[in-house]
């Protein structure tokens, strides 16, 4: 499918998807949004691709957020169910994803790599929920997502004062994953994705809902005695991989993986 705000792009089980608008920093407006949301729709859908990197076109931004000039223009306003870039109330996916943070990520752009899975950061990136200075708020999940991933008091500390902090500040808070240079930011991420894909598809997926879904759980005996009732793992124990991956032990041979 041709996109007109994004780009895709696919390399054996990797799909990669950058937003595409470096002259606006790669805000996001409605026809964005619904391009995203078709993007990771045909993402989840795919057998073949098992997981997802999100970034940014252009050096200066991974995404400032909401286009708040096509906003304050009067431009037609609107996001599908699946909420800001598509990802930030997309509650269903159980691919992974990386976020590749190759510039500022303010507002609905940090809410964007707060959905992801995993955020690997190059030196300059910058990252803030700057909403409260314009008279606004980070209801795409920010300000649910950070305190569930840094804690409540650091969380507060960014979202009361709309702060900026900077990738290694991040990484040292704990909402980013790994620090590289902006050259080296997409084979990073590429190096995770293949780590990722290294393991069984079927068994990422169930740990994904495990960890995801178990935090929803009052405790953590509920959790655990839970787990099983989620789909991904259901899943797992009747796939192919749940036996492959034991007779490659036992055979000692590298997996081969069919992620079903």
């Amino acid at each position: 499918m041709a996109y007109e705000f994004i780009a895709v792009e696919r390399d054996g089980p990797i799909t990669t998807i950058t937003l595409n608008r470096p002259e606006v920093m790669n805000a996001l407006h409605s026809p964005s949004h619904f391009e995203m949301d078709e993007a990771l729709n045909a993402f989840a859908a795919d057998p073949d691709q098992w997981v997802g990197i999100i970034t940014g076109a252009g050096d200066r931004a991974f995404s400032a957020g909401n286009d708040l000039k096509w906003q304050a223009t009067g431009g037609k306003m609107g996001s599908p169910p699946s909420g800001f870039a598509g990802l930030t109330s997309r509650f269903d996916l159980a691919k992974p994803l990386i976020a590749a943070v190759n510039g500022v990520a303010m507002g609905g752009g940090f809410e964007i790599a707060l959905a992801c899975d995993l955020i690997i950061a190059a030196e300059g990136a910058i990252f803030a929920l700057p909403e409260p200075r314009v008279g606004l708020a980070a209801l795409a999940g920010g300000l649910h997502r950070l305190p569930r991933a840094i804690g409540l008091k650091r969380a507060m500390g960014m979202i009361l004062t709309a702060r900026r902090v900077s990738a290694r500040e991040g990484q040292e808070l704990g909402f980013v994953n790994e620090v590289t240079t902006k050259e080296d930011l997409l084979p990073t991420a590429r190096r995770w994705a293949g780590l990722i894909g290294e393991c069984s598809p079927m068994s990422i997926r169930a740990s994904k809902a495990a960890v995801l879904k178990g935090l929803d759980e009052p405790t953590l005996e509920a959790a655990i005695r839970g787990q099983n009732r989620y789909e991904e793992v259901a899943a797992l124990f009747k796939s192919e991989d749940f036996i492959e991956g034991p007779l490659a032990f036992s055979q000692k041979r590298p997996p081969r993986w069919k992620g079903r």
